[in-house]
């Protein structure tokens, strides 16, 4: 088993959900308290998706969000480089390419809508992904990144970050099939950006009309924006 450090190595990261994979729809309900479900459909919701649109969903993993996407009738493609994450999901039917966020292997402006969910926090140079994602997306064209934030009570906060030290890795050990990674999934949530320093960073690589929504008192936050 395996996990990633902060300096988050493409080649660790990608070793690291593929040991996850087998698992990691079920882990993830659980730790979440199957919170995960109206996230996904909030996700969807606040893309404002149209049938026969082009969607990327970068960072897919099992495509499970994909599946999701394509409820609207939107066409939609589970994107990610961990070719474990996507063997997992291969059952869910979406396509699916092997991708990584730092060069996507797509034209310019080939994507109504992109987004990315739990995963711009992972790639080595989250600055360059949202450049890359805004690079294949139509002038006009929407973004959604859904990812964990700073919960915006004190209280809460503390709370929250003690059970990422605490709670989350002895979940981990009873579900996950790679425990030593959600050790880093505490670490890298407490290192990330809070709510408007992702919006800025956003707005640098080339999106418009940047705003967030809170869930779950700010320990996640829903960011939209649009392609200038």
């Amino acid at each position: 088993m395996s996990r990633a450090d902060l300096d988050k190595n493409p080649r660790d990261v990608a070793a690291m959900f593929d040991g996850v994979a087998r698992r990691y729809d079920l882990t993830n309900t659980v730790l979440t308290a199957g919170q995960d479900r109206r996230w996904r459909t909030l996700t969807r919701a606040a893309l404002g998706l149209q049938p026969g649109e082009k969607v990327l969903d970068l960072a897919a993993g099992t495509a499970v969000s994909t599946v999701e996407l394509a409820r609207s009738g939107a066409w939609c493609v589970a994107a990610d480089f961990s070719i474990g994450m996507l063997r997992a999901g291969a059952r869910r039917e979406v396509p699916k390419v092997a991708a990584d966020a730092l060069a996507l292997p797509f034209q310019d402006a080939s994507f109504d809508a992109v987004t990315i969910s739990f995963g711009l926090r992972n790639v080595a140079d989250p600055d360059t992904a949202l450049a890359e994602l805004a690079r294949v997306t139509r002038p006009g064209g929407r973004l959604v990144v859904c990812e964990f934030g700073r919960p915006t009570w004190a209280p809460f906060r503390a709370a929250y970050y003690l059970g990422l030290e605490r709670i989350l890795p002895a979940i981990a050990e009873r579900v996950s099939s790679n425990p030593e990674a959600y050790s880093y999934l505490g670490e890298s949530i407490r290192a990330w950006s809070p709510q408007p320093e992702l919006a800025l960073r956003i707005a640098k690589a080339g999106w418009g009309q940047v705003g967030w929504r809170n869930l779950a008192g700010g320990a996640v936050a829903l960011h939209r924006a649009r392609r200038v």
